[in-house]
């Protein structure tokens, strides 16, 4: 009997089952109860994301996905709150690890657009945003994405109207391997960044606010087609949240923060399928 051809679904579950497998241990410690693996729970966290879906719905679903349960050798599904648990337990620390793994997955060719969108709060911490004397209902996410294929290489999630030339520069230090050319937009128009870029090896192509005619020429001279592939960033964002939702589903500000990881990473390995 001819095999069945392998879904995008069934692909996806078999790549991000990969990834967990190389980043983290099978149990999270001697003392696990070993009922399901930390394999499992990373897979079915970021399947979660990828169907922006919730937890019961998901695990509803799976009763009639006899592949996508073998896939990760999952013989009885877990309840909501376990996986609930799970993703609390799982620090931010995995789920970069994860994704820069998931990196790898793609070819990169160094010119990377950095650029920053909003995502809503649908349940904003209450009790935080209190505390702080916020009122701010979304998350600024900034992306740092490859070009060629549309790889998220990393992002910086902020809470607070913090300006754009006071993220870049964290950004560009963790990433100087993966980043050759910076395209920038007016937002980050700073000599710090263009100057902490090149001592770390990296191109920066941003565009400077018009002040002078001295600023205008210098923009004038920059490379049109090179600079136009920032573009990239915001088809990232877009599908991002046509995909997986345009608002977080966590309560907590550190949840949320972890959920946007995930979703990055959920993305890259849907590139790489």
């Amino acid at each position: 009997m001819k095999a069945l051809p392998k879904s995008q679904l069934l692909r996806f579950v078999e790549q991000a089952m990969h990834l967990a497998r190389r980043s983290v241990a099978r149990y999270s410690s001697k003392f696990s109860k070993r009922r399901y693996t930390l394999h499992q729970h990373i897979v079915l966290l970021c399947l979660k994301v990828r169907k922006n879906t919730t937890y019961r719905t998901l695990l509803d679903e799976l009763i009639e996905m006899p592949r996508i349960r073998g896939a990760i050798d999952l013989e009885e599904l877990p309840s909501p709150s376990t996986l609930c648990k799970a993703f609390n337990r799982l620090n931010m620390a995995v789920w970069r690890v994860l994704l820069n793994l998931s990196i790898t997955l793609l070819p990169t060719n160094g010119v990377v657009g950095i650029d920053a969108s909003g995502f809503d709060r649908s349940h904003a911490s209450k009790r935080y945003t209190k505390r702080t004397k916020l009122t701010i209902q979304q998350l600024k996410v900034t992306l740092l994405v490859d070009t060629r294929v549309n790889t998220i290489i990393d992002l910086h999630v902020t809470t607070t109207r913090k300006h754009d030339s006071q993220i870049a520069p964290s950004l560009i230090k963790r990433n100087t391997d993966e980043v050759a050319i910076l395209l920038g937009d007016k937002g980050y128009d700073d000599q710090m960044i263009r100057a902490l870029a090149r001592e770390d090896g990296v191109r920066p192509v941003i565009k400077h606010r018009e002040f002078s005619p001295l600023h205008k020429a210098w923009n004038s001279r920059l490379d049109a087609d090179l600079y136009g592939q920032r573009s990239q960033n915001e088809t990232v964002n877009s599908r991002i949240k046509r995909k997986y939702g345009a608002f977080v589903r966590s309560r907590l500000w550190w949840k949320q923060f972890r959920e946007l990881v995930v979703g990055c990473l959920t993305h890259n390995i849907d590139k790489a399928l």
